[in-house]
């Protein structure tokens, strides 16, 4: 098989699935509480692992101990996630997600800024929140 037939096949193949998946929003938004869902259980079964993330200068302004904070944002994310999967609450829970990425990343930003960690976080944070944004805003379009 050639380039061009092989450009072809992958092309029907491609509007093939356009045309019988589910729209790129609902793929969006099950991305979003898949990762919602890992995070959090993630967080139930290994709350050290995340407090790695609370530096020397943001621990006095937790109102409990970091490891405390890591397992009720568990809950939370578990919470948000699953309501993006069943489509239910969408706009609340995305709005919450993005409005927790954003803080998240605008902090990790800075300590990575700082103190040079995170940047592999960072990176990947920014993508995550632009996903959730963009749940966010199909979900505050719908009538």
């Amino acid at each position: 098989m050639d380039v061009r037939a092989r450009t072809e096949t992958l092309r029907r193949w491609a509007d093939d699935a356009a045309a019988t998946g589910p729209p790129p929003v609902t793929i969006a938004r099950w991305g979003l509480g898949a990762m919602l869902v890992a995070a959090g259980v993630h967080k139930l079964l290994d709350p050290a692992a995340w407090t790695a993330y609370v530096t020397d200068w943001l621990a006095p302004w937790l109102v409990v101990s970091p490891t405390v904070f890591m397992l009720a944002n568990g809950y939370l994310e578990i919470l948000f996630g699953v309501a993006l999967l069943a489509d239910r609450y969408v706009a609340f829970a995305a709005f919450v997600a993005a409005a927790s990425l954003a803080a998240t990343t605008g902090y990790l930003a800075v300590v990575w800024a700082t103190t040079g960690a995170f940047g592999d976080v960072v990176a990947r944070d920014v993508g995550l929140t632009g996903l959730a944004w963009a749940v966010l805003a199909d979900a505050l379009g719908e009538d």
